[in-house]
């Protein structure tokens, strides 16, 4: 079972996120929070693996929170939810040791499988975030110089959702390019990261920049 706090001042997102996470078997909401400093004090004393944690809240804000379960409690993986994904909140929320970063607008389904993602080690983030990211990586590095040879080893339906995760497109969206379910989609991110021992997507976008498979224009 995995054990998570939600943290957001707002208690009607508070009771549907519970809402959502109580439906699944596997994840139960051990604590609620209303700013940052309660989030890390419920995290500890609840065990939690998970905090949802919103960033602008009274208080305590969510960075200051990340910042503090850091400290409290670092095996505790947070992903910050919020209406938000400003460039200043996505940085400060990593640099702070958040190991995801999604928007409220998330599809419910989506949510509860980044929520055992990253408890699994993984991270996660919006795919807006990770565009802004590796936009900002590509800014201060040369590519092209890496060769292509481990992209080799993907079947072409592989290379054709590795190209799509390349070009910044969400699951639901290559589902619908390539005329595949959410889950399928799924199914061959994880094959991929795995094949080519890559973390998350963020590092997949790196790898084609690096290999000359995808080009700012191709975005």
């Amino acid at each position: 079972m995995i054990r998570i706090v939600i943290a957001d001042d707002q208690d009607l997102i508070r009771a549907g996120l519970q809402a959502i996470i109580d439906a699944e078997p596997d994840l139960e909401v051990v604590g609620q929070a209303c700013d940052g400093a309660e989030a890390a004090r419920v995290a500890k004393s609840c065990d939690a693996d998970i905090v949802l944690m919103d960033i602008q809240m009274p208080g305590t804000d969510g960075l200051a929170g990340i910042a503090a379960l850091a400290e409290s409690r670092p095996e505790t993986r947070v992903i910050v939810l919020t209406m938000y994904d400003l460039d200043d909140y996505v940085f400060r929320a990593l640099k702070a040791g958040a190991s995801g970063f999604l928007l409220k607008t998330t599809p419910p389904e989506e949510l509860t499988l980044a929520i055992r993602d990253i408890h699994e080690g993984r991270r996660i983030f919006a795919p807006s975030v990770t565009d802004r990211l590796v936009r900002s990586y590509v800014s201060t590095h040369d590519f092209g110089r890496v060769s292509s040879e481990p992209l080799q080893q993907l079947s072409v339906r592989e290379r054709e959702v590795f190209d799509a995760i390349a070009r910044g497109m969400s699951n639901a969206e290559i589902g619908k390019e390539l005329f595949l379910s959410e889950a399928t989609v799924k199914t061959y991110v994880t094959r991929i990261l795995a094949k080519l021992r890559l973390r998350d997507r963020v590092q997949a976008v790196i790898l084609a920049y690096e290999c000359g498979a995808v080009s700012d224009q191709d975005r």
